[in-house]
């Protein structure tokens, strides 16, 4: 059983596949750059986060060495520079 469709039917169906087929690479692209996009956004934050953790990390490091500092005995340090200083004593 044989049907015949409307020219005007198969021409839209026709076209309206061209029109698909034909702005595929264009949406392509625009998946491939928006994906690019997105990397290197995460990129930037995750070295802004780096270098956050870096500036913690020195910080804490110089506290660590101040505080040794300020921690040191003085009379310990009286002792040894009077020694220093006569060493026959």
């Amino acid at each position: 059983m044989a049907t015949t469709v409307n020219s005007q039917i198969t021409d839209a169906v026709t076209q309206s596949n061209v029109k698909v087929v034909g702005e595929a690479p264009a949406m392509a692209l625009g998946n491939v750059y928006q994906t690019a996009a997105h990397s290197t956004g995460i990129m930037f934050e995750n070295a802004v986060n780096t270098q956050n953790q870096q500036n913690i990390l020195g910080q804490a490091a110089t506290t660590q060495g101040v505080m040794q500092i300020y921690s040191l005995d003085t009379v310990a340090d009286a002792i040894s520079i009077a020694r220093m200083l006569n060493p026959n004593s």
